[in-house]
């Protein structure tokens, strides 16, 4: 949702149904939209964000600006351990681009597809003076926390809206699109933080990964449409949620299985599923 109206509902039901209830910003909720309420269309930027974390604190859910929780469960021999659950907000920097393609000229690059975020409109960086700014202020913060939390001997489950490496971004309808879904100075935080699991979503795109002995779990539901496109799959909501903790025992290095995908839906992209056959529209939105 990009209403605190609606993260409102959202946490309702979530608190309602499970006893705790951990929450990352994407770029949805950062919008600041000529169609929310009075009071909220003058938050653009870390004032959207913070009211976003107020929202949460109200009915007890969990944010980046939380402590961390030490989650115990069984695990797959039936012992009690520990990992540590670590929410993120790491925004991005549109790194995400190949090496000949410059800062300066990569919006251009995008457009040369007919793409461009929504974000480019809605999300707004204030008061940074760009959101690559905005986004090396939280990468910095979040090393501090993560290395604090590594430093507890357990295991982290690290999770973020933005997936943390490049390679795990797979949209081939949009491939350009990549510009808006991570940095790369995230890439390596599975291995420097001892990471069990990293969750992201922002992709529309299931699947399961494993990196250097560590599971990448890409969870995001997506839009409706692509609830009908998973469905006529064969998929159900079952095949589409995961166990995260414990989830399947970590396979020996050299045999990790190839990647997972559930439910990619014929469109394969972030912008509502794009057709191949369907031009693009110059606002490639998600």
């Amino acid at each position: 949702g990009e209403s605190l109206e609606v993260l409102n509902e959202a946490f309702d039901i979530a608190k309602a149904k499970f006893r705790h209830v951990f929450w990352v910003p994407g770029n949805h909720e950062l919008y600041s939209s000529k169609t929310s309420k009075e009071e909220e269309m003058h938050l653009k930027g870390e004032a959207k964000y913070m009211a976003c974390i107020a929202t949460a604190k109200k009915h007890g859910v969990l944010t980046p600006e939380d402590d961390y929780m030490t989650w115990v469960y069984e695990d797959e021999d039936g012992l009690q351990v520990a990992a540590v659950i670590c929410p993120v907000f790491t925004l991005y920097d549109y790194s995400f681009r190949p090496p000949e393609v410059t800062r300066e000229g990569c919006l251009d690059w995008a457009m040369e597809q007919g793409i461009r975020a929504t974000d480019e409109t809605l999300l707004h960086p204030d008061p940074y003076a760009s959101r690559d700014e905005w986004c090396a202020r939280l990468v910095s913060q979040s090393e501090t926390k993560l290395q604090r939390a590594a430093e507890s001997g357990f295991p982290l489950v690290i999770i973020n809206h933005w997936p943390l490496r490049e390679d795990t971004v797979f949209i081939p309808k949009v491939p350009r699109f990549s510009l808006w879904c991570g940095t790369k100075k995230t890439e390596n935080w599975h291995k420097r933080f001892h990471a069990k699991v990293v969750v992201t979503g922002h992709l529309h795109v299931r699947r399961t990964d494993w990196i250097e002995g560590v599971r990448f779990e890409e969870v995001s539901l997506g839009y409706p449409r692509q609830w009908q496109e998973a469905k006529d799959e064969g998929h159900n909501v079952n095949t589409l949620l995961r166990e995260i903790l414990p989830g399947p025992a970590t396979p020996q290095r050299g045999q990790e299985p190839t990647t997972t995908w559930r439910g990619r839906g014929r469109g394969w992209s972030l912008s509502h599923g794009v057709e191949s056959n369907t031009p693009l529209s110059p606002t490639a939105r998600t």
